[in-house]
Parts: C-alpha cells; sequence; structure tokens
C-alpha cells in the first residue's frame, strides 16, 4: 500500500520542495512532482538556482522520453498514464487536488502551505486518503528542526 505523509505548514512550497527534492535526490530516490501547470517553468528554474553551486538533475513535461527516463527527478503537471517504474518512485504533490493513480507510487508527500486555501484543499485530500484505508503521517514543519 502507498505511504501517504503530509508536510505541513512550509513557509515557501517551491523552496520546500525543493530541499525536498535535493535531499531525496542525494539519498538515490526517484521522485515525480505534480505541480500546477503554470508552476512549472518556475520549479525547473528554481532547481537549477535554489542554491550556489548545486543542481538537481530533473526534466519537466515535454522532455523528451529518454532525458525523462533517465532523470532522477521529473516535473509533470499532468502526470502521464505510463510511468516507469512508478512503483520505486516517490511523489511529491503540489497541487490542490488529489493526484490521479496516485496508489501506483511507492510514497506520496503532500506540501501544504500556511495559506488558508492551500491548507482546506489539504484536509480534503487527508479525508481522501483515508477513505481509501490509508492513514496519512503527519509532519508539522513549523514544530520540526529546520536543516
Amino acid at each position: 500500500m502507498t505511504e501517504v505523509a503530509f508536510h505541513f505548514n512550509a513557509p515557501d512550497q517551491q523552496a520546500y520542495a525543493c530541499r525536498l527534492l535535493r535531499k531525496g535526490y542525494l539519498k538515490g530516490a526517484r521522485l515525480v512532482v505534480r505541480a500546477e501547470a503554470h508552476a512549472l517553468a518556475s520549479l525547473d528554474a528554481a532547481l537549477w538556482t535554489f542554491a550556489a553551486g548545486e543542481f538537481i538533475p530533473h526534466a519537466r513535461q515535454g522532455d523528451a522520453p529518454y532525458v525523462l527516463e533517465r532523470s532522477p527527478v521529473q516535473i509533470y503537471s499532468e502526470l502521464p498514464d505510463v510511468l516507469e517504474n512508478a512503483r520505486s518512485c516517490v511523489l511529491v504533490n503540489l497541487c490542490f487536488s488529489m493526484p490521479p493513480g496516485f496508489e501506483r507510487f511507492a510514497r506520496v508527500i503532500e506540501v501544504v502551505t500556511f495559506d488558508e486555501n492551500d491548507r482546506q484543499q489539504a484536509r480534503e485530500r487527508w479525508r481522501a486518503y483515508k477513505r481509501r484505508g490509508i492513514e496519512p503521517v503527519r509532519h508539522d514543519l513549523h514544530l520540526a528542526p529546520q536543516e
């Protein structure tokens, strides 16, 4: 069964996602990011520039299939119906809606900010996971030590 974790109280969703993706990449994880279509270019740029001297190898929806296959981090607005090795990937959801096909992934991480609309949508997703028999884990970033 897919493991689901909610990371609540991210002060900046994109910056937190970059740190999370860097940590996963350095541990050898394969990560798939689902972001709003309007945020793809910004996230792509942030992964190039968020820390001096660091780069997180990634590919974006629309890149050549061979580039996507070899990239440890893949960024989409709409998850493809077929995704190689999805069961061994971590899905990072930056969208307000439930990720379709989330059960194909080993883990899902939901990143939630202080924004009240974001929090309300996260509550809906939390309940939706529970209806599917999944007990999500809550990580309060406001209380957690910062890296």
